[in-house]
């Protein structure tokens, strides 16, 4: 394989799936943006499995209830969105439990940011919803901003 062409940027792996090709140059195809339900390669469906040892002599996995989904972009976003709002909501928690425990008032300026932490993670899901196309996807902000 050739190395890589001074004039091309590789596509974000994050976003696209990327080869490079015999000329330096590199071929980004677009991840999927929304969620997939798994099927075989005769197109039946798909289940998460479990081990279960009471099966055979060695025990063995088997099919649970639950269809096997591939995260689409959209989700892991949604996840990452999720989760930053958590780590940040989660340092002033305390206050929340202070409240819940012992009826002693959140402060304004707590309440007013864990609002805003609220709002930011709400507006920015809706967003991550609404996109069409990768590169719409890509220029969402992910980290908290309030």
């Amino acid at each position: 394989m050739s190395s890589t062409r001074p004039d091309e940027t590789r596509p974000d792996d994050q976003y696209y799936w990327v080869t490079q090709n015999e000329d330096g140059s590199y071929t980004g195809v677009p991840k999927e943006l929304e969620d997939r339900e798994e099927v075989d390669k005769d197109g039946n469906p798909m289940y998460v499995q479990v081990y279960d040892a009471t099966v055979g002599e060695h025990g063995a996995m088997v099919n649970t209830a639950e269809r096997l989904i591939h995260k689409g972009l959209k989700s892991q976003h949604i996840a990452r969105v999720k989760q930053s709002a958590n780590v940040t909501l989660a340092q002033t928690d305390w206050c929340v439990i202070r409240k819940a425990e012992r009826n002693v008032d959140i402060p304004a300026e707590v309440a007013t940011y864990r609002a805003d932490v609220i709002a930011w993670a709400t507006a920015t899901e809706a967003s991550i919803t609404a996109v069409t196309t990768v590169e719409q996807l890509k220029e969402i902000s992910l980290g908290v901003n309030v």
